[in-house]
């Protein structure tokens, strides 16, 4: 088999199961490990698979991912209340990061026309914040997912790495205590992943739904996140985990 038809191939059977290992691969085309490696190498470089610890992942929505249309009228009252309080941490001068989800879309529309600048890897939350005169906006690219209106891949997570901020605002589809923070689309796991990486400090917007859930993708451990900022309804019992590994709780 030619290279060009492996490679074909391999970006076949990684969007058809979403994810494979190398060691599969590497038996599926009877080549080494090491051969499979930089034909993934290759692929990424050229935007079309992303890799992960021990193989690779689709690039393609092929998670669980509800439309942003959808998820716009989801949990809204609690949403805008999470938002609301979380604009009260932004400073002049922040550099900070808001994710694609709902809840940072509504924290843009809060936000005031303050000397800012936000780093963002979501169209809803750049358009939010066209109109600020003073707020500097900053949107990386990568590859758009339609449900979302969002960008992730290799290319994303290579243009956070040439940023640093000292805040980040993400949220997450579950927390659980024990199996840390979460999200239904691996692609936007990852972003997520790398948002946090450069960061100072992270918060998470979390409205009482999410507690307790753990969903597809891991984003990360309990302990990368600084402060969880959730809505009235989540009880003491809840949160009580987070408080006692030095989490700071903030209701809206």
């Amino acid at each position: 088999m030619l290279v060009a038809e492996r490679h074909e191939k391999i970006i076949e059977l990684v969007n058809g199961t979403g994810s494979i290992r190398v060691s599969e691969l590497s038996k599926v085309f009877k080549v080494t490990e090491e051969t499979i490696r930089r034909d993934l190498e290759k692929l990424e470089s050229e935007g079309k698979l992303q890799r992960s610890h021990g193989g690779a992942v689709s690039i393609k929505d092929n998670e669980i991912e509800a439309p942003y249309t959808e998820r716009e009228v989801r949990n809204v009252k609690e949403k805008l209340a999470v938002a609301q309080e979380a604009v009260k941490y932004v400073s002049v001068n922040d550099r900070i990061i808001l994710d694609a989800s709902t809840t940072a879309w509504y924290m843009a529309k809060k936000l005031p026309d303050l000397p800012l600048t936000v780093l963002t890897n979501s169209m809803k939350v750049a358009m939010e914040l066209a109109n600020r005169e003073k707020v500097s906006v900053i949107m990386v690219g990568g590859t758009m997912l339609p449900r979302s209106l969002s960008f992730v891949g290799p290319q994303t997570n290579k243009a956070l790495e040439y940023y640093y901020v000292n805040k980040a605002f993400i949220s997450c589809q579950g927390i659980h205590y024990n199996r840390g923070i979460s999200d239904s689309n691996e692609m936007q796991a990852l972003v997520k992943r790398k948002m946090i990486d450069i960061s100072d400090e992270v918060y998470l917007l979390a409205d009482h739904t999410k507690f307790g859930k753990q969903a597809f993708s891991r984003i990360g451990t309990n302990n990368a996140i600084h402060t969880i900022i959730t809505d009235s309804n989540t009880n003491q019992e809840q949160v009580e985990h987070f408080k006692e590994i030095g989490i700071r709780m903030i209701f809206s």
